[in-house]
């Protein structure tokens, strides 16, 4: 099977840079079901073109234990078209052989690798269950020209009908990992199968690559059945991680315009983080989480305090998180402020290896952009499986809303919010923690206190009880 992708970008042989990969030999890659061969037909100032031709050993797929692609006729296994059509084979292989362009990364020219170039990209035969209408469902939205040609069942007796086989070619401006990300994601899609075992990991894989794409894509529900092989479990996951983070990436928006025109007045954002950046020094705390970190407000005061050896944020936004990066000029950032800080993105309703070890975790503003029924699932992962030492959470206090001039529903202060506390049922929360999870708690206002609503903000500082 072959995918080749061209360029007219001046020079075009910038192509090889951003594919690692030098126009002028040929390379060659063993992979697990066969060869990989990287070459450029053509690489000119002009005009150049880089072949990915994959191998495929059809006699070890017959030798394959479990027979993933072994249909139910008797020939099943002599009349195989894995060996020559683009599928999850050819994602496995652009995963290999193009990691570092897939990830954006280029050492050598990092400024290209946000560029948008004019890219075409060629499949020579790929199949596609639901016809060129699904092709182009999957495409268009992202921008894509789109040319196809569908081939017959066998030239000779035409009247046997069309194949689900095409040739097809996609011409975008866009930067070369999307290109490479879409069909990492949609050739898997379009062949409907895939030939390695489907878990939790590839919602992983589809929450990585589909970041910046698939929140918005309007077939973003056949999109995730069929890459993960419909089952209904990893669907029913990965749809809902999706959906929470194109509401996160809403919310986030949202406060922000929000946050200005409501809290600014009383300058309760500065005081909110300056409070909880002190609260976690005086614990002591060396290795700190913050969980929903949004634009890196926090994770600034954090890195600014020398106490903090290793600051980790974590979003479930990808979006959020490019815009952490960018305010935090990560990429100017001294070495050995780099090796503090971490960000990663993952949810707060799952259960994250990452997250465990670490001495204090913050949650600032985050609990009340969560649905009801998920806040069971946030307290296991956060006070049973990750269970830092101290954990500092605020949230707005509902109570304080009447001295806003506030036009929304249910008088809550932002419009994303899913709900908002009373001090006493706030308390009574954070007690019902306590009891439940091994810690004590203790609870301090922040901004100015009206003696008769409160403080604008509740915080709740958690300490689990040394074990005896």
């Amino acid at each position: 099977m072959l995918l080749t992708i061209s360029t007219t970008y001046s020079p075009a042989t910038d192509l090889g840079y951003l594919l690692h990969k030098h126009p002028a030999r040929m390379q060659s890659f063993t992979l697990a079901f066969g060869q990989a061969h990287v070459f450029y037909p053509e690489a000119c100032t002009e005009a150049c073109t880089a072949a990915l031709l994959l191998d495929v050993d059809s006699v070890g797929l017959v030798r394959r234990p479990q027979g993933q692609f072994a249909e139910n006729f008797a020939l099943a296994q002599y009349v195989s078209d894995r060996p020559y059509v683009a599928s999850s084979f050819l994602s496995v292989a652009i995963a290999r052989v193009f990691s570092s362009a897939l990830s954006g990364k280029c050492k050598d020219r990092p400024q290209l690798v946000e560029t948008e170039i004019p890219l075409n990209a060629k499949l020579s035969i790929l199949p596609c269950r639901g016809g060129e209408k699904l092709l182009r469902r999957l495409f268009e939205p992202l921008g894509y020209t789109i040319t196809a040609e569908q081939h017959t069942l066998d030239s000779q007796f035409p009247e046997w009908g069309q194949s689900r086989y095409f040739t097809v070619t996609l011409e975008n401006t866009c930067r070369l990992s999307e290109l490479l990300t879409h069909l990492y994601i949609l050739m898997p899609v379009l062949d409907d199968e895939k030939h390695y075992w489907v878990g939790d990991a590839e919602i992983q894989k589809l929450s990585k690559h589909g970041k910046d794409w698939l929140t918005a894509h309007p077939e973003q529900e056949s999109i995730v059945r069929r890459y993960l092989k419909h089952q209904r479990g990893l669907t029913r996951e990965a749809l809902a991680q999706l959906r929470e983070e194109d509401v996160q990436e809403t919310a986030e928006t949202v406060q922000a315009q929000e946050e200005e025109q409501l809290e600014t007045g009383i300058g309760l954002n500065e005081i909110r983080l300056a409070t909880v950046t002190e609260t976690l020094k005086q614990s002591g705390a060396r290795r700190v989480l913050d969980l929903g970190c949004g634009e890196g407000k926090l994770l600034r005061k954090l890195l600014a305090e020398k106490q903090f050896t290793e600051i980790v944020g974590m979003d479930v936004s990808h979006h959020v998180l490019k815009i952490a990066q960018q305010r935090l000029h990560y990429d100017r950032l001294p070495e050995k402020q780099k090796e503090r800080l971490l960000l990663f993105q993952g949810s707060l309703g799952y259960r994250d290896k990452r997250l465990t070890g670490y001495d204090a975790a913050a949650v600032v503003e985050v609990i009340e952009h969560l649905d009801v029924p998920r806040l069971s699932a946030f307290e296991r992962v956060l006070f049973e499986f990750t269970c830092p030492q101290t954990v500092v959470l605020t949230t707005p206090n509902i109570e304080y809303n009447v001295k806003f001039e506030n036009p929304h529903a249910g008088n809550l202060r932002h419009k994303d919010h899913r709900f908002e506390w009373t001090r006493d049922e706030f308390q009574a929360w954070a007690t019902s923690i306590t009891k439940r999870f091994g810690y004590t708690v203790a609870f301090q206002p922040i901004g100015p206190v009206d003696e008769n609503v409160g403080p604008p903000t509740q915080m709740a500082v958690f300490t689990r009880k040394q074990k005896i």
